[in-house]
């Protein structure tokens, strides 16, 4: 059987795409690959909102060019922003890629799938199994999306929208993804559906300014699809990225504070505290402004945990413009956030600014950064000493004898395996899969999340779950 590989970059809506074209892939009968040396066809989804995911991206097609050279009959694909950006300029840095696919062409890139699929039952591919494991696969390494592992079921990513219209000055997005493209509300309940009958237990609705999305046949806005889809039969959990704090109106505040199967995390993105940088950014709200956004999501929705991506070193950006930025954060009103030194973007009004010296940009951002570590162990702690329930996520990326798993708060906890948890992958569906939700006794915190002990696991959220027996060995060391 033919088989895919895919490495993405980038934010949600990548990810999105990339669970997509996997499900065209294993439609037209390919299996997904785990390492690129084992696949027919490697893809790369690419991300352009910065500059150091750009040059990535393009490191990783050069990295691949070893793999093309030793198997001509392997399909080199790039999809993505930097796909729908560098179209032509792609062609001349990395000629050694059989094709590219922009935003717009996820189902041209689907069609092309199927299309290929007959040209790999092919002797020359076929007598290169026996080579995977070689010192070639060893130095391609990287990390695949997409793969269906045990778990990857239980979170599904439906897209509610495409594009944006608002042209912040640093934002490539509407360049290369166009302006808001609304899916229509019926195809947003159909597929959330759909993906709750497979085993999701979870929904996240995707957008690039998500809560912006309106239905083009109706009245409906994201406070009432929101509602809709989290009264789907069967679904237990709901949640989404990523909004525009100027489109949380009163409304959709109070129809999400509503939906008892709403996540108590949303990710607000300030960018700036200050008002002369956010007028610079067309951010569309002020400090103020943002506030009042702020403190009506605390009010109704109790205990939400907000996180945000913050920028500095933004064209303009004065001394005292970082220092508001820098006490807003101390104030602890992120759970969480995404610190960011600002990037120039080709074609953006901000990348023909002047720009803030790079070395002044590393210290704001080395302040911002430590100032929201703080916040962000003193949020961790408060977990100390307390039972969590948590979404099983898989095996932790640095032990594999941990479980990760994701708190509502999407707080990550990691914690030794059970004694009942299977030495080897089950023929089966995995018992972890079916009894996903993970009480955790919080004993460690820390700045990326929290450590503990697995107590119970439950079929459902709101089932009481069943004791699991203690580790047979303890590795966990705090």
């Amino acid at each position: 059987m033919p088989s895919i590989y895919i490495e993405t970059f980038g934010c949600q809506m990548n990810e999105a795409d990339s669970q997509y074209v996997a499900g065209r892939a294993l439609a037209a009968g390919y299996s997904v690959a785990s390492a690129p040396d084992a696949a027919n066809v490697v893809l790369l989804n690419t991300c352009t909102v910065r500059d150091n995911a750009e040059r990535r991206a393009y490191g990783r097609m050069n990295h691949f060019k070893a793999l093309k050279d030793a198997r001509p009959h392997l399909r080199l694909v790039v999809m993505g922003c930097l796909a729908e950006q560098d179209r032509d300029r792609m062609r001349a840095l990395a000629p050694h890629v059989d094709e590219v696919f922009g935003t717009s062409e996820l189902r041209r890139l689907g069609d092309a799938l199927e299309a290929w699929r007959p040209s790999f039952d092919t002797p020359e591919d076929g007598e290169y199994d026996e080579r995977r494991d070689g010192p070639l696969g060893l130095a391609l390494g990287g990390t695949a999306d997409a793969v269906a592992g045990p778990f990857s079921h239980l979170r599904a990513h439906v897209t509610v929208q495409r594009g944006c219209s608002y042209y912040c000055t640093f934002c490539i997005v509407p360049h290369v993804r166009g302006r808001f493209d609304h899916r229509p509300h019926a195809e947003i309940l159909e597929e959330a559906a759909r993906r709750v009958a497979e085993g999701a237990r979870e929904v996240m609705l995707v957008g690039q300014t998500v809560n912006a999305w309106r239905d083009a046949s109706g009245e409906a806005d994201f406070g009432d699809l929101c509602k809709d889809v989290a009264a789907l039969p069967g679904l237990e959990r709901l949640t989404f990225i990523s909004p525009h704090p100027k489109d949380f109106t009163e409304k959709i505040v109070d129809d999400l504070a509503g939906i008892a199967a709403l996540n108590p995390r949303i990710h607000l993105p300030l960018q700036s505290a200050a008002d002369p940088v956010l007028r610079r950014m067309n951010r569309k709200y002020s400090v103020a402004q943002f506030d009042a956004t702020l403190e009506a999501i605390r009010s109704r929705i109790p205990n939400c945990a907000i996180t945000t991506d913050i920028i500095v070193g933004f064209p303009g950006e004065s001394d005292a413009d970082f220092e508001e930025t820098l006490a807003y954060v101390r104030k602890g009103r992120f759970a969480n956030a995404f610190v960011f030194v600002y990037s120039t973007r080709r074609g953006t009004p901000a990348a023909n600014w002047e720009q803030v010296e790079s070395g002044m940009a590393a210290e704001r951002f080395r302040r911002l950064f430590d100032a929201q570590n703080e916040v962000t162990r003193a949020y961790h702690d408060r977990k100390l000493g307390r039972v969590v329930r948590a979404l099983v996520v898989g095996d932790s990326k640095k032990d594999a004898g941990r479980l990760a798993a994701k708190a509502l708060d999407n707080v990550t906890l990691v914690a030794t395996k059970p004694g009942d948890y299977p030495a080897a992958p089950p023929a089966e569906e995995h018992p972890y899969a079916l009894t996903p939700w993970l009480d955790v006794a919080v004993e460690s915190a820390h700045v990326w999340g929290c450590t503990g002990t697995i107590l119970r696991r439950a079929a459902r959220y709101d089932d009481p779950g069943v004791q699991v027996p203690r580790p047979l060995v303890d590795l966990i060391v705090s």
